[in-house]
Formats: C-alpha cells, sequence, structure tokens
C-alpha cells in the first residue's frame, strides 16, 4: 500500500512547527520533525490537526443563498457570475469603497500578497484590513516606531535558550505556544499577568497588575531602572534617541504610585528590575495581554522603552521581542492585506513604494487607492451611508474575533452582499449571501513566514475535496469578471511568490532574495533577504537572522524611546459592573475555535465557555464552582461555566475568546480603538457576574 508523506508545518500558531505529514489509505497522522523552534516537540492542537481535514461538515460545494433565506449548493459558474454582477452594480453606484475585503493572519504570503493586489487593482478599493488588526497591531505599530520595522522576533527562536532572564508581559506561551517553553526552561522569568496563568507558575517573580495598568508598570519599571542606577547609558547615548522625552513622563511614575494604581507592590517591581539588569542575558518579551488595550501601541513602547534603557536590543544575546499569535501573523501583515501597507511592508503613502510596487502589477500608480480603516471601523461601517456595502471575507471569522461582536454581527446583516471564503462551516458562513469553499494548509502549496521572520514553505498532502479550490484562484476569476485579465492575478503558488518577492524589492521587508529552490533545499531564509546583483548571483544573500546588531533600521541608526505615559483603560468599573473582565486563549483551543472544536479529544476536555473568577468574589455574587454564570456589560451578556480560582484577582475575571453562540467572550468586549495602531480594547470591559438558568449548553454555535 502506497504511503505518502511531505515535510511541512502546524496550521495553528506563529512558531509554525515542524511537521512530518504521511497518508496512508485515506487516513493522515502528524509526527514532529527537529525544526529548531519545536525540536521534536508538539502541543495538543498540532498533533490532533489531520482530525480537522475530515471534518463532516467540511465545505465541498458553493452555495448561494435562496430567496426562501437559505444557502443552497451551486456550482461555481455561477456563484462567481453572482459575485461579479453585485459587485459591478455595487461600485457603480456608490464607488469602489463601497466593497471592503476583510482577510486572515493564517493565510499563506501568496494568497496574502494576492489579495491585497486583488482589493487594490481589481476592486480599487481602500477598504481592505484583516484579523491580525485584532492581534498584532500595537506591536507592530510600537516595534517601527522604536527600531524602523517590525518583525516580532528580530532574532531566532534559539536564542532565548541561552538566556539568564525573561520578563514576559502579557503572554502565557505555555499554554498558546509550549513548544516555545523548552527554550525558556533554563531562564529565571518574570511574568506580568492579571492571573497566574500556566505561564505564571513557572515563574521565578509573577506581577499582576489591575488589566488595564500595564502601562503605568512599565513606566515604573522605567523609573527604578534609571532611579536605582540600572540604566545603561553609554548604550543610550550612542545607539538611541528620545530618551530625555521618555524619562520626562516616566519621572512622575515613582514604585508608590505604581503600586497605587497597578497593585504590584514595590518590592516585586525592584526585584523584576534587578532580575534583568543584573543578568548577563535577558530579554523583554510582550504578548497580547499587553497589546490589546485602547493604549496598546503605548503599552508596548513603554516595555521597549525598559529594554532601551537597560541596552538590550541590537545586542547579541540579549533583546526585545514579541510573541506573534497568528500561524501567519507575521508574513500576514507584510504584504498588503493590511489597510495602510503595500508589500514589502511599505507604506501605502510612500510615493515612492507606490509607484514600485505600480509598475510591479503593471498599472498606474495613480489608480493606487490611498490608505483604508482599521478592521473594526471597516466592520462598522457596514450598510452605513458611505460604508460599505459589499464584503468579502477570507480566512476569518470576524462575527465572532470583532470586539463588541452583538454591533459586528448587526452591521453585517445590513449588507447587500457578504461573500465568504472558508473550508468550515462559521458564525460568519452563516450569514453570508456566497459562501466559497477553499483548500485548507495540507491541501496547498505556499508560504509561511514565522514569529522570528523565518520563511517557510507549507507543501501539499492531499487534493481538495470535492470542488473545494484555492483562494488564488477564487481571485483570479473574481479578478476576471471584474474586467482584469488572467494573467494579472496568478494562480501557482511559487508564480505568485515570485512576483511578491519582486514587489518587496527594497522594503524593509524584503524577500526579493528568496524563491521556492532556496526554500526546498532547506536553507534557513530571514527576511531582509534582498537579490544579490547578477555579478554576485554565486554567492546568494544568507538572509538576516538577527537584526539591528549593527544599527537599527532608522536612517541615524538609532533606535527612538516613545514618549508615553498611563492614563487608564477606555471604560472604568462602576456600581453596575463593578468587576472588570479581560480574554484570553487556553491550551486546547484556538482563534474563534472553528478547527480545534471539531476535534473529538480537544472538544471533549473543553466543551463550553467558562469564567474564572476569585472564591471571594464568587461568594459575594452567590456564584458556586460549576454554575452557569451570566456576566454582563454596557454591550451585551455571555453565558458561562464558573470556574473559582484563588490566584486570580478578586476585582478580575478571565474568558476564553473560543466559543460561540451566547458564550461568545467579545459580545462583551469594548470596540474602543487605541489611537495609534486600531488595535481594539480586548483586554478591559467592565462587568457583573449573577447566576444564570441551566437552559442551554454554552457552546452552542
Amino acid at each position: 500500500m502506497t504511503r505518502h508523506q511531505v515535510a511541512t508545518h502546524c496550521p495553528y500558531c506563529a512558531l509554525q512547527c515542524g511537521t512530518e505529514l504521511s497518508e496512508r489509505a485515506g487516513a493522515v497522522s502528524v509526527s514532529p520533525s527537529s525544526f529548531p523552534v519545536n525540536r521534536g516537540g508538539l502541543c495538543r492542537k498540532g498533533w490532533t490537526a489531520p482530525e480537522v481535514l475530515g471534518s463532516a461538515d467540511r465545505l465541498h460545494e458553493p452555495q448561494l443563498r435562496t430567496g426562501r433565506g437559505e444557502l443552497a449548493p451551486v456550482g461555481w459558474e455561477e456563484a462567481l457570475d453572482r459575485i461579479g454582477s453585485n459587485l459591478d452594480e455595487i461600485t457603480a453606484e456608490s464607488g469602489p469603497d463601497a466593497v471592503g475585503v476583510f482577510g486572515g493572519g493564517g493565510l499563506t504570503n501568496e494568497k496574502a500578497y494576492s489579495l491585497g493586489k486583488f482589493a487594490r487593482v481589481a476592486l480599487g478599493s481602500s477598504r481592505i484590513d484583516y484579523n491580525g488588526r485584532f492581534c498584532m497591531a500595537a506591536a507592530a505599530t510600537a516595534g517601527n516606531a522604536a527600531f524602523g520595522v517590525d518583525r516580532g522576533l528580530p532574532f531566532p527562536v534559539t536564542d532565548l535558550g541561552d538566556a539568564e532572564v525573561i520578563l514576559l508581559a502579557g503572554g502565557n506561551p505555555a499554554e498558546t505556544m509550549p513548544p516555545l517553553m523548552q527554550h525558556l526552561e533554563r531562564a529565571r522569568l518574570v511574568v506580568v499577568d492579571p492571573r497566574r496563568s500556566a505561564t505564571a507558575e513557572r515563574a521565578e517573580l509573577h506581577l499582576r497588575p489591575r488589566p488595564g495598568t500595564d502601562l503605568a508598570l512599565a513606566l515604573g519599571l522605567l523609573h527604578i531602572a534609571v532611579t536605582e542606577g540600572w540604566h545603561d547609558s553609554e548604550y543610550t547615548a550612542r545607539r538611541t534617541t528620545g530618551f530625555e522625552r521618555s524619562w520626562a513622563r516616566a519621572v512622575t511614575w515613582w514604585p508608590e504610585r505604581v503600586e497605587r494604581v497597578t497593585g504590584v507592590p514595590v518590592s516585586a517591581q525592584r526585584q523584576a528590575v534587578r532580575m534583568l539588569a543584573r543578568a548577563r542575558s535577558s530579554y523583554v518579551l510582550t504578548g497580547r495581554g499587553s497589546e490589546q488595550h485602547g493604549d496598546g501601541a503605548d503599552t508596548v513602547s513603554g516595555f521597549i522603552n525598559l529594554a532601551l534603557v537597560l541596552g538590550l536590543p541590537g545586542t547579541r544575546g540579549s533583546g526585545y521581542g514579541c510573541l506573534t499569535g497568528q500561524g501567519n501573523g507575521q508574513g500576514g501583515r507584510e504584504h498588503g492585506q493590511k489597510a495602510d501597507q503595500l508589500p514589502g511592508y511599505r507604506s501605502i503613502t510612500d510615493p515612492r513604494a507606490r509607484a514600485h510596487v505600480a509598475e510591479v502589477w503593471g498599472v498606474a500608480e495613480e489608480t493606487l487607492p490611498g490608505p483604508g480603516i482599521p478592521a473594526t471601523r471597516l466592520l462598522e461601517s457596514a450598510g452605513t451611508p458611505g460604508g460599505i456595502r459589499a464584503l468579502l471575507v477570507f480566512g476569518a471569522n470576524p462575527v465572532l474575533s470583532a470586539p463588541h461582536a452583538g454591533l459586528a454581527r448587526a452591521q453585517l446583516s445590513k449588507l447587500d452582499l457578504l461573500v465568504v471564503a472558508d473550508f468550515l462551516p462559521s458564525e460568519t458562513t452563516r450569514m453570508a449571501d456566497v459562501v466559497l469553499p477553499v483548500t485548507q494548509w495540507a491541501e496547498e502549496e505556499g508560504t509561511m513566514t514565522n514569529l522570528e521572520g523565518r520563511v517557510l514553505r507549507r507543501r501539499a498532502l492531499l487534493p481538495p475535496p470535492g470542488s473545494a479550490r484555492s483562494d488564488l484562484e477564487v481571485l483570479r476569476e473574481l479578478a476576471s469578471r471584474l474586467g482584469q485579465p488572467e494573467s494579472r492575478f496568478p494562480s501557482r503558488p511559487s508564480t505568485v511568490f515570485d512576483e511578491l518577492a519582486r514587489a518587496s524589492a527594497g522594503g524593509p521587508a524584503d524577500y526579493s532574495g528568496i524563491d521556492y529552490e532556496r526554500l526546498d533545499s532547506g536553507q534557513a531564509l530571514h527576511w531582509p533577504c534582498p537579490k544579490t546583483p547578477d555579478e554576485q548571483a554565486s554567492t546568494p544573500h544568507p538572509g538576516t537572522p538577527r537584526l539591528f546588531l549593527e544599527s537599527f533600521a532608522h536612517p541615524d541608526g538609532r533606535a527612538r524611546f516613545a514618549a508615553v505615559d498611563w492614563h487608564g483603560p477606555a471604560e472604568d468599573t462602576n456600581h453596575e459592573y463593578p468587576l472588570v473582565a479581560t480574554t484570553g486563549r487556553i491550551s486546547g483551543h484556538y482563534q474563534t475555535g472553528e478547527q480545534t472544536r471539531r476535534v473529538a479529544e480537544l472538544a471533549t476536555d473543553e466543551p463550553e465557555s467558562f469564567v474564572r473568577l476569585h472564591p471571594d468574589t464568587a461568594a459575594r455574587r452567590g456564584v458556586h464552582d460549576g454554575q452557569l454564570a451570566r456576566v454582563s456589560s454596557a454591550r451585551g451578556t455571555t453565558l458561562a461555566r464558573a470556574r473559582l480560582d484563588g490566584s486570580i484577582r478578586p476585582d478580575t475575571l478571565f474568558l476564553p475568546i473560543h466559543y460561540g453562540g451566547s458564550g461568545c467572550a467579545n459580545l462583551l468586549t469594548n470596540p474602543v480603538l487605541d489611537p495609534r495602531s486600531g488595535i481594539p480594547e480586548f483586554k478591559v470591559a467592565a462587568v457583573s457576574i449573577s447566576v444564570a438558568e441551566e437552559v442551554r449548553a454554552c457552546h452552542d454555535s
């Protein structure tokens, strides 16, 4: 019996663990490879990923909503013709910006690139953004401002294995990225988290700030570093600029004030700074917990400032980094599906970038639209005067992932046309007028870029089921119906990648020296990897695993301190809503759970939404362990099973983001946006909690 096998990567988080996929008699199995980030390990999600490939409700055929309101199977030509004609009508009546495009951080580089090109060339619309706006935007904004370029980790993951001390602000990799923990085993961990997460349990020092006060804590740590003699003034003078303006803000954040605001004891603040400063090798890392705030970019800037004052970034064996979350969260934001960017991580307002990309695309520069609007505002504009009338969604589930999910659902219901390309039914496909079945990870070729900026090959093991097509084929067919030549939108992944490489040439994320041949030969290529001149073609650029060792990416080679201050979350507690809810991820599920909730082992272990709360808080509210609870905010109500946890702050509730129906945590969250990055404030919502009637299972979709 023939056995087929390919080397590829896990479909979930941005570690992109190396795997070997095998197929025999229709059964698919997975085993880990010795890829550097996972070193032969996988998490539960990775081990069980093949089960999703055979989901009984896999989308096989296009579907159209009938006059009776039902979705019914149709052929591809009918579905695509309907979309094309409707888009023509809408743009003729209301202009190209009446059509929006919403992408995903799990799309391959080729898909993300083609989606951005499709929006700006075939549609002529500026209204494109992606779900990475919900998770990575704050760190990207702060990283660009500080260093001149944003790469989650500007060093290989394996460098963390030699660290003596690591401060991890707002991340829980023990649950969200378990294979990463083997690289943190030797380090003394300082974890910033309002709850005692699985990662915090392994920490030598756990700082538990009140949700929404992370920036105040960062300012306080900087204050201690400077006033107590830990400031690396030689590094600051030689490699940075802007320290004095930054210090003018931090000078008022003395430790006692920080303790009053955050709840973190003065002694713990001092211990954290001493641990970082005395270590021969130390890192500051941030995650979603510090980023998903109304001041998210400022908060990340605050922790970058701390790293800079200690002399860490751009130093071999020390540094700052961000733990990118989604599978292609790094590559997905580099090649044009973000509202303000063109391929190569270029600004869409940069005339030279526009001219270069327009030439690669074979269009006039003046026909390219300007910057769009952040994802949350894009969804909120649906069906409003001057807003979008149609939305095309690729690889995302915004009905669950958007803040104030009730409002997102209400606005999407006002659209004249909602098109969703996906491989499984979701809350968003169930609202769609047209559903297009597309390939998933084990059925497609392409590339991904992991959290350390390493470009990786995804390889196909299986043929697409039914009549499912690749997203690249879908975009080519739609572009053709909108009057574009088919040759402008190739569907072969390697051809798309070669064009992406040319379009990125000269940009911060330069892929021009990378091609499938080099990747397939096993070369480890981290961007930037520019194409070498023809006379040096025999010695191609080796890629850049470590950024900033010589200089930072600003024209003067210096990193920038940011002058930031804390003003508090957009929403405070009150008599009606006296508690703070914060959201996050758990080990058994991924993102909105559409894939992992279909895996029997994972669904059995974590079948329904839950809320963690302190026993004293539960006693005051009359809630018992295991009871169904009603958690309410000014925006909506979520039903979740109560889990009492003595390690969580008494003023804080924690809910996972992976469930639908009335168990959706984002029914509570605040759509207020960080003005710098457009990221929503997922981590702070004023709420109340009470006992709910046992009328249904919490995980209904």
